[in-house]
């Protein structure tokens, strides 16, 4: 088994945090490194973290406040695996998650690899399927890449590409794009659904109008003509009012 890095980035996650580790601990794949990066909590988060009591988990406090994306990349920088994976504080894994990505990856020989989960919504846990294969121009229309799905095999990229742009929204995505655009790989879905994304809990992804405005800034960051942008824009929004009601 090769080892495979788990970037956890937490802030005041304290009543999400033990359920996302759990989930992650608990993986039927053991060769792991849960590296949980706290971006400077005020709550008992780190208590929470540092009660748990197994070596694979790495936790490492920024020295201050720098948001989402700082967390990630200090993540990303200590990372020792051949395999590189995210979750958010309030999402959670089935337990053989990684072990079916690994395998997927392994036989397949790719590199970049996601996938469809469930988001809680009203009660309930909805579906939301997502394209099989990804290059940089499909991910443009549709921006279905959900971090907390995401592995890549590290040997394969200079690992400076995947770090994340120190953007408010949407570091994550642009990030893929990034990734897609510089390396020319595609990426792929794994076949089956071991991801939970806690809508509620994301109160910048939830909000509709903010997720517009944050995605029309994205393309803004693209080196594409206006009229491509404004393609791009549209079919991204088809694919996420698709993605969320069939």
């Amino acid at each position: 088994m090769e080892k495979v890095s788990v970037v956890v980035p937490v802030y005041n996650s304290s009543q999400t945090i033990m359920r996302c580790l759990n989930s992650v601990l608990n993986q039927s794949y053991l060769n792991l490194e849960v590296l949980v990066v706290d971006d400077c909590s005020t709550d008992n988060t780190s208590q929470i973290v540092k009660s748990i009591e197994d070596s694979r988990i790495i936790y490492v406090r920024l020295e201050k406040n720098s948001g989402v994306a700082c967390a990630r990349n200090k993540g990303i920088s200590l990372a020792s695996g051949e395999y590189l994976c995210f979750i958010d504080s309030d999402d959670f894994w089935k337990p053989d998650k990684i072990e079916r990505q690994v395998d997927f990856m392994k036989k397949n020989h790719y590199s970049f690899t996601y996938g469809s989960y469930y988001y809680h919504k009203n009660g309930k846990n909805h579906l939301a399927k997502v394209p099989s294969r990804m290059t940089y121009l499909s991910s443009l229309k549709n921006t279905a890449i959900f971090t907390s799905t995401v592995m890549f095999r590290l040997s394969d990229f200079d690992r400076s590409l995947l770090y994340m742009p120190l953007i408010l929204k949407g570091q994550d995505t642009a990030t893929w794009w990034n990734v897609l655009r510089e390396s020319g790989v595609v990426a792929y879905c794994v076949p089956g659904v071991y991801t939970y994304y806690s809508v509620g809990n994301k109160s910048l992804s939830h909000n509709k109008i903010s997720s517009l405005k944050r995605t029309w800034a994205l393309y803004k960051r693209e080196n594409l003509s206006f009229y491509k942008k404004i393609y791009y824009y549209f079919c991204y929004v088809y694919h996420a009012i698709v993605r969320r009601i069939f």
